[in-house]
């Protein structure tokens, strides 16, 4: 290990310190480059991260033994901020940036205060930046939760030809999600461990346990996740079936029994009917939930005063998850219209009524076929919601073969299921009009466009030395660019889960490297234009290595703006300017949903799961989301062996944005950027390439390398903390 270290600061230049060598934990005061170059100079982001001496996890009780997040060093963030800012402003507007970072930053100045603070506070936390980030990415948020925030999972188009099929359906998902909630409560699930660069690292599983327990419940200025820590609440033992704007209490246990199929379709069959009846029909008081979280706090408030109506609620928040038997919609069923039906459910002349968006887990049934699933995202990322859906499609596949399950025994006497009942005031029916109208603007201004690529696929990314995801963000790039001309501050989602509580950092995909590609496209040479892509997609592959682990810049300038809150010191000048907003406007957010392949006729509950998934031909689901910003896309994509799917969002009232013609000019670029990489191979020697990289590296760029082989050489010694990254929601 030593011996390692020395050969690096030999031959690279790089700060090593040892500290503490003979202890438990070994620190190591590394400079992990970058990846980049300024003239002669290697750029440094100097970290010192906590290696931890563990064994692989055997089971899912191992979160305790988890290292915690790194905090990176102040000084390294502060330069990645810069460099990350810079092409994205004036040279003027850039100078001011660069003095209020310099301030900040200066011996004995605010940003070493808080930076302390922080070292403090990750002493004595479990994770020193999980609160903030929980607050700021969606607690604090004051946007309705559909298509702003909760992501959904389109499942392939069921056939139902008659509308009993549709029951038995959804009995069998029911089904699926008590033997999943069986897993979990017994914390028999499998680990997920890491799996590509620096593979083998378990993956923190605290997530998954708050699938079924968590309830996001409004505040006037912060929300409040309930249920999450599996205290705040006691176990649920009923769900929530939402039909016609409808919900009815379903319990799932009778007499320490569980419901069989049978029995769960008898008692569907009954909701049904009771759904129907035309003199019990109660208000769609699940459409307050669609509006914005304040308004949404304001009506609850008021839905309160009535104890008939804190019954209901207290029903509705305990519940496992919602199961939404939805009335077929009117729209031909494509990719795009059936995303947006999970989003949103079409408004309330649809089904948008028959949702309850604070619930973490929203299943949707269609009559037509149209299925997926809703998720509330504060409580997990998008990688438990695949896990999660994959399970139970692989679950019902099991359920339609005879031989494989011996049924269960029936309740003899079935209970009526619960209808909620609710009283509305003047005051909850004026809101329930206006949170009508808020919820059909959205649902008229979502543009979604589901595009599948068929002309190559990630093997032909492969073959060409390259990064599947790092050359389609690279390609995001080139798309945004040729639509609107310019760079702009970009998230890519990358799971920090191999920390104690992790959920995620970011990726800043829009980095100087693609900048340089995409004008090298515009009207440089084949060579020019091929060196600035391998740049910008080592660029984009490193920055990946850096967040997944822990050394991003976000989540720490956001513990230090946070820190300074806490100790009621003034904003800091370098999160009022103009450069900070900029850089967290987000108008292109992404991320890379896939989902694994269990191999029919193998128990799928003894498979370990991993990190990158992909989704297998058999289970054609896709994840969609909206905008984070009202002048912005979401692009949420799959990449799969032969081609990628693709889902783009944006608002229609933005005279900036048009979904359509994002999509043309992404499978442009892709077509662009393989023919170019083709050409390019045909006329140079086969050296063995990887990731990107040129075969003969300059000395920065060999550098780069050394410092990457550092970094996996301490991972693979103590603990392994990199990998592909996991992308999310």
């Amino acid at each position: 290990m030593k011996d390692a270290l020395k050969k690096m600061k030999r031959n690279s230049n790089l700060s090593l310190e040892l500290e503490d060598e003979d202890a438990d934990f070994v620190y190591v005061k590394t400079a992990i480059s970058y990846l980049s170059t300024k003239g002669n100079r290697l750029l440094l982001c100097t970290s010192k991260m906590s290696l931890l001496h563990q064994e692989p996890s055997k089971d899912s009780k191992s979160t305790d033994s988890m290292p915690k997040l790194p905090l990176p060093a102040l000084k390294g963030t502060l330069d990645t901020y810069l460099r990350c800012v810079k092409h994205l402003l004036t040279e003027e507007r850039f100078q001011k940036t660069q003095e209020a970072v310099k301030r900040f930053g200066a011996p004995g100045g605010v940003g070493e205060l808080l930076q302390r603070k922080l070292v403090e506070r990750r002493e004595k936390t479990d994770n020193w930046v999980y609160d903030y980030w929980l607050n700021d990415m969606y607690l604090n948020n004051r946007l309705p939760l559909p298509v702003n925030s909760s992501p959904a999972m389109v499942f392939p188009r069921q056939n139902f030809t008659a509308p009993l099929d549709s029951l038995r359906f959804t009995a069998n998902l029911i089904s699926g999600i008590l033997e999943y909630k069986s897993l979990l409560d017994a914390r028999t699930l499998p680990v997920d461990y890491a799996q590509g660069q620096l593979a083998g690292t378990p993956l923190c599983m605290e997530q998954y346990y708050r699938i079924f327990s968590a309830c996001r419940l409004p505040g006037r200025e912060r929300d409040v996740l309930v249920g999450h820590d599996g205290s705040a609440m006691p176990d649920p033992e009923h769900i929530i079936v939402a039909c016609k704007n409808q919900f009815f209490a379903l319990d799932v246990g009778i007499n320490s029994r569980r419901l069989n199929q049978r029995d769960l379709l008898t008692q569907l069959e009954k909701i049904v009917k009771m759904a129907d009846d035309e003199h019990e029909r109660q208000p769609p008081i699940g459409l307050l939930t669609s509006d914005g979280r304040t308004e949404w706090a304001e009506a609850r408030g008021e839905l309160i005063r009535e104890s008939t109506n804190r019954t209901s609620l207290d029903l509705m928040e305990r519940c496992l998850c919602l199961v939404c038997l939805d009335d077929a919609s009117k729209d031909e069923p494509t990719d795009s219209a059936r995303a947006m039906l999970m989003l949103h459910g079409g408004g309330a002349a649809v089904n948008g009524g028959n949702r309850w968006y604070d619930k973490s887990m929203q299943f949707v049934v269609g009559a037509d076929g149209c299925c997926g699933v809703l998720c509330e995202h504060s409580a997990f990322e998008g990688i438990v919601l695949v896990q999660c859906t994959e399970y139970l499609l692989k679950y019902i596949v099991r359920l339609n073969s005879p031989s494989k399950l011996v049924p269960a025994a029936s309740v003899s006497k079935l209970p009526v299921p619960r209808r909620l009942r609710w009283k509305c005031t003047p005051v909850v029916c004026k809101f329930l009009t206006s949170s009508t109208d808020r919820l059909h603007r959205l649902v008229k201004n979502l543009d979604m466009n589901v595009y599948k690529f068929h002309h190559y696929g990630k093997e032909t990314i492969k073959r060409l030395k390259m990064s599947p995801d790092a050359f389609i963000q690279v390609a995001l790039q080139l798309a945004y660019y040729r639509c609107h001309g310019r760079a702009v501050s970009t998230y890519e989602s990358a799971s920090i889960r191999r920390f104690k509580d992790g959920r995620v950092d970011n990726i800043r995909s829009a980095t100087p490297e693609a900048l340089a590609f995409v004008r090298a496209m515009a009207d440089g040479n084949d060579a020019k234009k091929m060196e600035s892509l391998r740049a910008a997609i080592t660029a984009q592959t490193n920055n990946s290595t850096l967040a997944i682990m822990g050394l991003a810049i976000d989540n720490h300038l956001l513990g230090l703006r946070e820190m300074a809150q806490d100790l009621k010191i003034d904003k800091p000048e370098i999160f009022r300017d103009e450069a900070y907003r900029i850089s967290n406007e987000f108008i292109l957010s992404t991320s890379q949903v896939l989902a694994h392949h269990l191999k029919f006729g193998g128990d799928p509950f003894k498979q370990s799961w991993s990190l990158f998934l992909q989704v297998p031909t058999t289970v054609k689901m896709f994840c969609c989301y909206g905008p984070v910003v009202p002048n912005g896309y979401g692009v949420c994509y799959n990449p799969q062996s032969d081609h990628f799917v693709f889902c783009v969002s944006s608002f229609r009232e933005s005279q900036h944005t048009c979904s359509l013609q994002f999509v043309q000019s992404l499978e442009q670029g892709l077509l662009d950027m393989r023919d170019l990489c083709l050409k390019y191979d045909l006329h140079e020697p086969k050296q063995g390439s990887t990731m990107g990289t040129s075969t003969e590296m300059s000395a920065d760029q060999s550098k780069n390398q050394e410092a990457l082989t550092l970094v996996k050489s301490l991972s693979q010694t103590k603990l392994q903390v990199g990998g592909k990254t996991e992308q999310t929601l």
